[in-house]
């Protein structure tokens, strides 16, 4: 019976586009030796499957479980065309497998001299000792050793012998939530052993805990009153939010539903919110490389987002729902979407919502278009490091913004290319506003 993996190793295309295009499925998952989709697509040579891939958002420096990142099967088997593909999309040239060889210890062995020097002119470490004290020079032919010696001293390399160090946390997901997501039965609050609560909000509270042997968050919705139809209702609602499709996309990955509890679970983050992050000393230094990521990374999340039909509702974009996984990268939270049978109508953090959405009731207007404004409070949020209107209260910041079309002041230091796109994306005129899909492209190019 075919799979992602056996339909990614032989370019089985459609039944790649059928598997994409299911939003319970996940691209990031590996078989039963840690190869994601991505690995059987490098390894083999499948061009048309590499990009539909990486278009929707594969990992590309995800490991196996013996440490190879596709780079690394990409060089093992010559595909030089899918190795430049991988440097183009920032492959990481230098990681270690768990014998310690980089994608160039496999070039040079197979005596790949195009891809070798490909990886070298692109940073490639030619003195990196492998766990038996190789380097990718000592794997290579004569002829082949001396090409790369002088390409790399030339490029400014230092030509000492690095030590291998052992590679703490190889796997990139020690966890595999994709064996948790089985089916829309929502499970009993005894199966989940809940620890210390980590935070409050409006919607409900939130406790770190642990179900199936793996560390979760549990969210306890606020709920005034129970009834047997708002059961029903969150039973029709929360699976929609299992969205396990994009990497930039935070999944609901079960539920509670029993009197007198509704709680969503999703995967355990141990860095917290891009706000706490921000604002909060988690000890986690965001320069303006690290900033353009988080940036790039909600945009991706967001375009896939708004390509759902039907579109998601009651979804805030604001930092304090986007969250950060232990590789840094930035994902939308499916645990904060409200559900119909809340209270839609109070406002407890007006800093990022656009004026139409203080306004107006939340049907009649362009979701959207009210994203993108929030989505350029949180890129001026990311550039200045500083709150948006910390000086005001929530009454004073909604009215200012409702009434004024206020907007957080440009530092003088922002980058050009920033304060335009801000610009640009908090427009006065929704209309005006760009659209997710449209502006990736230009914060790929930052």
């Amino acid at each position: 019976m075919e799979d992602i993996f056996s339909a990614s190793r032989e370019g089985n295309v459609k039944f790649v586009r059928q598997f994409l295009d299911n939003i319970e499925n996940d691209l990031n998952q590996g078989d039963d030796h840690g190869f994601t989709p991505l690995h059987w697509a490098c390894r083999e040579g499948q061009m048309v499957v590499f990009e539909m891939l990486m278009a929707r958002g594969s990992r590309v420096s995800a490991r196996n479980d013996g440490g190879d990142t596709p780079l690394h099967l990409a060089c093992a088997h010559g595909n030089k065309e899918i190795v430049s593909k991988l440097i183009q999309y920032k492959a990481n040239l230098n990681l270690m497998n768990e014998h310690g060889n980089t994608p160039l210890h496999y070039a040079c062995f197979w005596n790949l001299e195009t891809i070798a020097v490909e990886l070298v002119n692109c940073g490639a470490y030619v003195m990196q000792c492998n766990r038996y004290e190789e380097t990718p020079l000592d794997k290579a032919t004569p002829f082949l050793k001396n090409l790369l010696r002088e390409k790399a001293k030339n490029l400014g390399q230092d030509l000492t012998r690095l030590d291998f160090k052992e590679n703490k946390g190889m796997n990139n997901a020690v966890y595999d939530f994709s064996t948790l997501k089985g089916g829309n039965a929502s499970i009993d609050i005894a199966d989940i052993h809940l620890m210390e609560r980590i935070s409050e909000s409006n919607t409900g509270e939130l406790f770190k805990g642990v179900w199936n042997n793996v560390p979760v968050v549990a969210k306890k919705l606020k709920l005034y009153g129970f009834h047997k139809r708002l059961a029903l209702v969150f039973n029709d609602e929360y699976p929609k939010l299992r969205i396990f499709s994009h990497p930039n996309i935070l999944p609901v990955i079960n539920a509670v539903a029993k009197q007198p509890n509704l709680m969503v679970i999703s995967q355990y983050m141990p860095y917290g919110s891009l706000y706490n992050i921000l604002h909060e000393g988690t000890g986690i230094v965001v320069d303006q490389t690290q900033a353009i990521k988080f940036a790039l990374d909600i945009a991706k999340g967001m375009s896939y987002f708004h390509s759902l039909e039907p579109l998601i509702q009651r979804f805030t974009l604001t930092s304090f729902h986007i969250l950060i996984d232990e590789d840094l990268t930035a994902r939308i939270s499916m645990q904060d979407v409200r559900y119909s049978f809340q209270d839609h109508t109070k406002v407890f953090r007006p800093n990022w919502l656009s004026p139409e959405m203080l306004r107006n009731s939340p049907e009649s207007v362009d979701q959207r278009s009210a994203d993108m404004w929030s989505f350029a409070i949180i890129m001026w949020e990311l550039s200045t490091r500083e709150v948006p209107y910390s000086s005001l209260s929530p009454m004073e910041c909604g009215m200012k913004i409702a009434t004024e079309g206020c907007r957080p002041p440009m530092t003088p230091g922002m980058p050009n290319q920033l304060s335009k796109l801000i610009s640009l994306c908090w427009n006065a005129d929704p209309t005006k506003r760009p659209r997710f899909d449209q502006i990736v492209p230009i914060i790929q190019k930052m």
